[in-house]
């Protein structure tokens, strides 16, 4: 993949559904939205085990849309979510196009053929530069034409700055199987975005007291909200509960999409947003 975006099938154009796919070594998962009736008519999601590599990942991609006839199926858009580890936020004013590889080298293991590639968050002085999974671009070029993709640091952001602007500062978390994402924002303006791998419960709680202690953020008076694979009451909610005053799980708010019955609480929404 060269390109960003290739041109879909002229078939396709008379098609109001909207594919979102989201893609991960530990996991995978898609969502179908009418766009007409701004409703989720199909979702579904794999957690693996253990952590994957892109062929497999691939394969297992390949197994879901056989499952749910999803190849048979028409879109107006195709969205691909890449998350993985192989990304850097640059400040837009140090941004130069012609170093992107500089940007990665120094934090994560690159190829000298890896395609990178690069995102702007909206109305924010962010450039999230990052590796994409070509594999699974390729293959959805190639059964669907065109389509967007971008990093889960995009997305991510993206979601959080569409919920109601704050005064204060907030720390977000959205969690995942053995994956969290971490995101501070003041006042809608990004202070820091990073992920983090983790095994227990206290691996959890290290990143993010070491991302209040590194901010010098207030356990008494910022506020932590968790989002995503997590509840109130589980153990991850509860250390939180233990160490920081001010916790509470938080449904990023989507005022584009109903859902089926029971089904909002499986999608990923940063999908959708």
């Amino acid at each position: 993949m060269t390109e960003k975006t290739i041109n879909i099938a002229e078939e396709n154009s008379n098609s109001y559904k909207k594919l979102s796919i989201q893609i991960s070594l530990n996991g995978l998962s898609f969502c179908i939205a009418d766009t007409i009736l701004n409703k989720v008519v199909l979702s579904d999601t794999v957690f693996f085990k253990t952590e994957s590599t892109p062929y497999l990942v691939l394969k297992e991609l390949k197994s879901l849309f056989e499952k749910h006839s999803v190849l048979k199926k028409k879109f107006s858009d195709v969205l691909v979510i890449h998350k993985n580890n192989l990304f850097s936020l640059v400040p837009k004013t140090l941004f130069d196009e012609n170093e992107l590889a500089n940007y990665l080298k120094f934090n994560t293991k690159i190829l000298a053929n890896d395609n990178i590639v690069y995102d702007e968050v909206e109305n924010q002085d962010v450039i999230s530069v990052y590796v994409p999974f070509t594999n699974i671009n390729n293959y959805i070029f190639e059964n669907f034409g065109e389509f967007e993709f971008k990093h889960s640091s995009t997305a991510v952001l993206q979601t959080l700055l569409q919920q109601k602007a704050s005064s204060k500062t907030i720390c977000y978390v959205h969690v995942s199987d053995r994956e969290m994402e971490l995101a501070v924002l003041h006042q809608k303006k990004v202070l820091l975005y990073n992920q983090f791998p983790y095994r227990t419960k206290e691996d959890f709680l290290y990143y993010i007291l070491f991302t209040f202690e590194q901010l010098q953020l207030d356990v008494e008076s910022v506020k932590l909200k968790l989002f995503g694979k997590i509840e109130e009451g589980d153990e991850l909610f509860e250390i939180c509960y233990n160490y920081i005053k001010k916790v509470s799980v938080f449904l990023p708010k989507n005022n584009t999409y109903s859902f089926e019955e029971g089904s909002q609480d499986s999608i990923d929404l940063t999908m959708l947003n």
